[in-house]
């Protein structure tokens, strides 16, 4: 009797220590380490073309299990191949519609065990099978992350509708959709400065010196603003050049490039959202803007009085992310395998 206590209390200590996600080649799993975030799930969604998410979802899972303690999944957007491929085209060539492929992100299912989803996708067509594993969790009432291009993220709809109305995630979910380079694409960096009003906002305690090269978006027609469930946290300021010793650009105003909302589900409930349009593989490099995103998943999940300002935000393995861009020979860009990145 006593034998069989210990092997069932043996097994039940290992079952709770499990990572939620089984091994696979399809996708990266993280385990977690000793930290706040202890029995907690994050799936990061690495599916965009310019970015290089690629590089920096694993990066962060890296981070977000080794230092903070949180499960880690990496779901990446694949070839027919099963490589993880960034340069599938997002529009069909004129003429050869019935070629186009679509995208496939293997492993959406375990989004039904995630704590949080952090998205970093762009114009994806998927299946609608996968669209319906994304909407479900839209609407579960967990919280949301998006960086950079994610707020345009979807080429078409996804099936997600409430009072009759078919959901858009960037206008919607996030607070703002892609409307355009408001920085100049390629050519101006970003310079982040924290909204003084909300300086002991528990998503940038300990955030400094936030900057990236990648420009500053504009998600609302110019002489309006954001919406107005949305709370600016960080303005983005365009600077003339792509050093974090640039200038200002000062012909050009600084729009948002942080903030928080909810977004409130078919049933009524209430999600914690964040969306940054910053988040490029290189703009994670600013040690500042990685705790940044590290304290909204802290947030997002009801856990804001775990964080602290000193918790470490360094990498857990070498962060050598190539440059953005779609000129993919050039750039050192080709289809790889999930592994390849861990």
């Amino acid at each position: 009797m006593l034998r069989h206590s210990f092997f069932f209390l043996l097994t039940s200590l290992l079952s709770l220590s499990a990572h939620p996600v089984p091994e696979s080649a399809k996708w990266l799993t993280y385990s977690g380490g000793e930290g706040p975030g202890k029995g907690k799930h994050i799936v990061l969604i690495a599916a965009d073309q310019e970015y290089r998410s690629e590089q920096a979802m694993p990066m962060m899972a890296g981070i977000l299990s080794k230092h903070h303690g949180f499960d880690c999944t990496v779901l990446f957007g694949v070839n027919e191949k099963g490589m993880v491929d960034p340069t599938m085209p997002v529009y069909p060539k004129k003429g050869k519609e019935d070629e186009f492929e679509q995208h496939n992100i293997p492993g959406l299912e375990h989004l039904m065990s995630a704590d949080l989803v952090i998205f970093f996708h762009r114009l994806l067509t998927l299946p609608e099978g996968q669209l319906k594993k994304i909407a479900t969790y839209l609407d579960s009432g967990k919280p949301v992350i998006a960086l950079r291009t994610a707020n345009h993220g979807f080429r078409g709809r996804i099936p997600y509708s409430k009072e009759g109305k078919n959901i858009n995630f960037g206008r919607d979910i996030l607070g703002g959709s892609f409307m355009g380079h408001h920085g100049g694409w390629h050519r101006e960096a970003t310079r982040g400065t924290i909204v003084k009003e909300l300086a002991g906002h528990p998503i940038v305690s300990g955030v400094k010196d936030i900057w990236g090269p990648s420009d500053v978006y504009r998600t609302y027609k110019e002489g309006t603003t954001l919406p107005e469930d949305c709370t600016i946290l960080v303005w983005g300021q365009p600077l003339t050049g792509l050093s974090p010793e640039d200038k200002p650009n000062i012909k050009k105003e600084a729009l948002p490039v942080a903030w928080f909302k909810t977004w409130s589900t078919s049933m009524g409930t209430k999600a914690r959202v964040f969306n940054t349009t910053m988040g490029s593989a290189r703009d994670l490099q600013s040690a500042g803007l990685r705790r940044l995103i590290i304290n909204a998943s802290y947030w997002g999940m009801g856990l804001e009085d775990k964080i602290t300002p000193n918790r470490s935000v360094a990498y857990t393995r070498k962060y050598e992310p190539r440059p953005s861009g779609f000129n993919y020979e050039k750039l050192g860009v080709r289809p790889q395998l999930p592994s390849d990145f861990r």
